[in-house]
């Protein structure tokens, strides 16, 4: 990947052009020094170089890196919905975590990258975009450089970045639409779970109610924030938990997961800088509450 920028006379160095219009972190641009990854008009050059105007910058992003600590897992079948130079778009089913864990160190999604990135030829560190709960299923985006995986996250600081998904919730809501807006912390003594905090970080969530049968809802969420277990928690928090949510919610419904599925994403591209729209299907089990 070459990202490439033509030098204009306001233009002062190669850091400020590198920081300021190409958007390279500082801890990217020490790689690219290291690497010797910075070209003026092809020749390789010193982040120190006097620059001209009319010269051409290029930085070649294209250096190998290692996941040494990810073990290649070719029984991970990946569906993948998107795919290009520069990111790679997977649809997670449930019970299966996005990262490595000592519970589950190579059977998780990012397992399964690294053995088609193997495949691929591809030398990058594995770095997934958004993250979902094991249980929850959906897209999850793979940025295919550091440079990508930054991008991306500006965006969705932004709010240019939007995720959707779809939960079935217990109980019919009296309101169709709305913004829930409740701040999450860390529960005091436990690993995973969190909770409702005057004090926690400010997480906000819109969502607008698709259908409704005599005892469920299917709710569309789009999310402002992306804190942990947001939705789980804002869903219990307005009295209508997730449907088979054993950690928030009242019980299992014979469920071996929670009916939470990130079904599409927005975004804009980090290099076409066009709208990019991409969607996953419903799992079954959802339209056997609402149909």
């Amino acid at each position: 990947m070459i990202l490439e920028y033509i030098v204009t006379n306001k233009d002062i160095s190669i850091k400020q052009i590198l920081k300021e219009k190409l958007l390279v972190s500082e801890n990217l641009i020490i790689k690219l020094k290291k690497h010797n990854s910075i070209f003026i008009n092809n020749i390789p050059v010193y982040i120190s170089y006097k620059i001209c105007t009319n010269d051409i910058l290029t930085i070649d992003l294209d250096f190998n890196e290692e996941s040494d600590t990810i073990i290649p897992n070719s029984n991970i079948k990946l569906d993948i919905i998107y795919e290009d130079e520069y990111i790679l778009v997977v649809d997670k089913p449930e019970n299966i975590p996005v990262h490595p864990s000592i519970a589950h160190f190579e059977d998780s999604l990012s397992n399964g990258v690294k053995y088609y990135f193997n495949l691929k030829n591809i030398h990058k560190k594995i770095r997934p975009v958004n993250r979902l709960d094991k249980d929850t299923s959906g897209l999850v985006i793979f940025a295919k450089s550091e440079y990508i995986q930054e991008f991306l996250v500006k965006e969705m600081k932004k709010g240019l970045f939007k995720k959707y998904y779809i939960a079935i919730l217990e109980g019919k809501l009296d309101e169709k639409k709305g913004t829930i807006s409740a701040p999450i912390a860390r529960k005091s003594g436990s690993i995973i779970e969190r909770e409702i905090n005057e004090n926690g970080s400010t997480a906000v969530s819109h969502y607008k109610v698709l259908k409704m049968s005599v005892k469920y809802s299917k709710v569309e969420f789009l999310l402002e924030t992306g804190r942990t277990h947001q939705i789980r928690l804002h869903s219990k928090y307005i009295g209508f938990p997730i449907v088979g949510d054993f950690l928030y919610g009242t019980q299992k419904n014979g469920l071996n997961r929670h009916l939470l599925h990130a079904y599409k994403i927005e975004l804009v591209h980090p290099i076409s800088r066009q709208k990019v729209v991409l969607e996953s299907e419903l799992p079954e089990i959802f339209n056997k509450y609402i149909l």
